[in-house]
């Protein structure tokens, strides 16, 4: 039977992604010149580089299913054409119904469609309201949702309160943060009106970016007394994603706040260390190793940015599904196993080697070196050149030094 067009008043075309087809605007129909960004001058936003993105979103929510253990309801109050959202519907097994929605009247009627597409009226249903006022509507203890989906354009900032307290204890939220930007340090005094966290713009500037987005999740959800507990997060192309759940009670909360704190970086050596919430330094601001003043990012999240099991999990859902992007899922997901229990930040090779003249080594050798001499050491899914470490800047300047010599 050949499928019907929408009748909507713009170019569309239909696409397959995971186990659903969904009509998507026409991109290429609303590009007038070669800079411009498709998506958003598309009368419906979809972006399909980050079909990756919803990827690892199907096998978090599968695994987050797992971990309870019963039927979940889930909430995408930002869904666009509505892909995500059926997706969960469609490739989530245990998923009792997802509500989407969207402001925009064009997104609500084509998500409508898509949704009697795939054949899920009975389970998926479609709204067109404001995002905060739809989460309102759902904040009462009985009313929330067990898992919520947040993936804007731009900042989830906006959007954390109300998601916070539209998710029931236990349940499962999920962020998007696009604004690469502010958060990398190229725009601190937005970071800081958003984050409520000081950047910095170093090479380790991503995973800086993620443990902001976290503290700023943490700092949100501690005024209800909420606590959280991150279980999955990552950064790739062009945004970071953050995966965690809610656990209602204020010890919670007060347990969630002592993990942050603040990270201090010498731009002129690449010494870096942390320090807890309460800013004690020892060494009055001067860098240990070269006595340059060191600058900070912060307050930002100092605890762990993902869970092992929670890993392990999306890699067996992973195995199961006939995904384009498995290959690379699967070599995130190692790669955030190795480097779970690794210190906060990590050096770039050729960051160090540039500065001190040096060929770049393979950091396959760095890391062998790393391990003979006893340190912590272990490759990093942020930088393919980056490598996390508990030696100083010093001794890795040392080592890469001999690398040359060798």
């Amino acid at each position: 039977m050949k499928t019907r067009k929408p009748s909507i008043d713009f170019p569309v075309e239909i696409v397959s992604e995971g186990e659903v087809k969904v009509f998507v605007p026409k991109l290429e129909a609303f590009v007038e010149k070669p800079q411009d960004y498709a998506p958003s001058k598309a009368p419906v936003f979809y972006n399909p580089v980050m079909e990756l993105n919803r990827d690892f979103a199907v096998l978090a929510m599968q695994a987050y299913q797992r971990m309870v253990n019963r039927e979940i309801t889930i909430c995408e109050p930002l869904a666009g054409c509505g892909i995500r959202g059926i997706r969960f519907a469609k490739e989530v097994v245990g998923v009792k119904n997802v509500l989407v929605n969207d402001i925009n009247e064009k997104a609500f009627k084509l998500a409508k469609y898509n949704i009697e597409l795939n054949g899920l009226s009975e389970r998926v249903n479609a709204m067109n309201e404001d995002a905060n006022f739809l989460l309102a509507c759902y904040g009462a203890p009985r009313k929330r949702f067990d898992a919520l989906d947040i993936d804007p354009f731009g900042s989830p900032t906006p959007f954390l309160d109300s998601a916070i307290r539209a998710i029931r204890d236990g349940g499962f939220l999920a962020l998007t943060a696009t604004d690469m930007a502010p958060l990398c340090g190229i725009c601190p005094k937005a970071c800081l009106r958003k984050y409520g966290g000081k950047p910095l713009r170093t090479e380790y500037c991503h995973e800086i970016a993620v443990r902001l987005v976290i503290g700023c999740l943490a700092a949100t959800a501690a005024k209800y007394e909420i606590g959280i507990n991150p279980l999955f997060s990552y950064s790739t192309d062009h945004y970071l994603r953050v995966y965690a759940i809610l656990q209602h009670g204020a010890e919670k909360a007060d347990r969630s706040l002592s993990k942050m704190g603040y990270i201090l970086h010498c731009f002129k050596c690449f010494h870096r260390e942390t320090l807890d919430k309460n800013f004690r330094v020892s060494h009055g601001g001067k860098c240990p190793e070269c006595g340059a003043n060191l600058d900070f990012a912060g307050p930002l999240w100092l605890g762990k940015l993902s869970n092992k099991e929670f890993c392990i999990l999306m890699e067996k859902e992973a195995e199961k599904r006939k995904l384009k992007s498995l290959r690379r899922i699967q070599k995130i997901l190692a790669l955030i196993k190795e480097e779970l229990n690794a210190p906060a930040t990590y050096y770039v090779l050729d960051k160090l080697c540039d500065e001190m003249g040096l060929p770049v080594p393979s950091a396959k050798k760095v890391l062998y070196l790393l391990k003979e001499k006893g340190f912590q050491a272990s490759l990093t899914h942020f930088n393919p050149k980056g490598i996390k470490s508990d030696a100083s800047a010093e001794e890795m300047k040392k080592l890469l030094q001999m690398t040359v010599a060798a």
